[in-house]
């Protein structure tokens, strides 16, 4: 892609300067002090709660997918969403994929296809999201221990997500990469484009 800035553009870095922990719990918040291409010092806020996340959409067979449903309280809201989670920091991100999945549905992925890896929030935080599609599974055992973690697994129609997506009900943006990814990969048929009245 030809990129034609709009006006004079350097694409310069920041220089980090110092690190600090702001608070430490299941959010880490890391305050940097950086120096900007203009000289000038400024601080930056970032979220390192963890090295990475991953999440799998799985299609047990033709025209079917299986979600988790969970309550999330930022948005005080019950969403669709994908099992998945952190990765551990010496952890393969297929090998967390498949222990995520187990965890939260019971489900232990058999042959993973990375779809894709995306930044969820690149202006706040720097770790990867690791997205995986899977056809097969092997049966194990949830894991129900963490009482502010239930998930529901849900097992629908892809022709429901699809227009569960073309109305707006779908905003994990896990899910909607993911299928977006699986279309494009030619691993489900492509999404339909939304119509426009």
């Amino acid at each position: 892609m030809d990129f034609k800035p709009t006006s004079d553009h350097v694409e310069a870095r920041w220089r980090r300067q110092s690190t600090r922990v702001l608070h430490a719990g299941r959010v880490v918040l890391t305050e940097h002090t950086v120096e900007l291409p203009t000289g000038e010092v400024t601080m930056f806020e970032v979220d390192e709660s963890i090295t990475y996340a991953v999440a799998v959409l799985i299609c047990p067979e033709p025209g079917s997918v299986i979600l988790t449903r969970q309550y999330r309280y930022p948005i005080d809201a019950w969403i669709f969403d994908l099992p998945g989670g952190a990765g551990n920091e010496n952890e393969d991100p297929a090998d967390a994929a498949r222990r995520e999945c187990r965890e939260e549905t019971g489900l232990i992925p058999d042959e993973l296809v990375h779809l894709h890896t995306i930044y969820p929030n690149p202006g706040r935080s720097a770790w990867p999201l690791h997205l995986f599609f899977a056809t097969t599974t092997t049966q194990g055992k949830p894991d129900i221990s963490d009482p502010s973690e239930q998930v529901v697994t849900v097992i629908t129609l892809l022709e429901d997500l699809d227009r569960l997506i073309r109305t707006g009900d779908i905003i994990d943006p896990a899910l909607l990469t993911a299928r977006l990814f699986a279309g494009l990969h030619k691993l489900l048929p492509a999404l339909a484009p939304t119509s426009r009245g």
